[in-house]
Formats: C-alpha cells, structure tokens, sequence
C-alpha cells in the first residue's frame, strides 16, 4: 500500500492506444489516493491527467503551475505542445 507512484517515463517506446490504457490505469491508482510523480516527456497527456506540472530545462525548473494553467501558457503550448494545442 504505498503512498506514493514515482514512474520515469511510463508511455517509452509504447504504442498511442497502450499509453491511453497506461494512464487511464494511472488514473484509476490516482482515484484510490496513492500520489503519483510522473516523469514524462508527453506533455499533452500527462498534463490531461496531471494536477501539477513542472517545466525542466537542463536540470532546472523552468515553469511550473497548475496542469489548467501550463495547457493554456502561450509559451508552453508553442514549445511543447504545438501552436493549435
């Protein structure tokens, strides 16, 4: 029973439909109170099931804020998640 999931990268090498199955099963362990810290270079997804995300640059933080809040930076949705975000 731990308290918190800590994944590096959980949806490499992975095919899209296995990465929607991977984190609606994130969801589910999200749901029954277990914290998850999730590494994870697909933005667009993590930040749907994200409450927080933090922006790293070179080892450093370079933004950081609610998932509603990174999904609608101008500067985010250009550099990582493309202009029609």
């Amino acid at each position: 029973n731990p308290d918190y999931l800590l994944l590096d990268e959980p949806s490499l090498g992975l095919a899209p439909i296995v990465v929607n199955d991977l984190f609606n099963a994130l969801a589910r362990i999200k749901e029954t109170g277990v914290g998850l810290l999730i590494v994870e270079q697909n933005v667009r997804i993590s930040l749907r099931h994200a409450d927080r995300g933090y922006l790293l640059e070179a080892g450093r933080i370079t933004g950081q804020g609610s998932a509603a809040e990174l999904m609608n930076d101008e500067a985010v949705r250009k550099a990582f998640l493309g202009s029609a975000a």
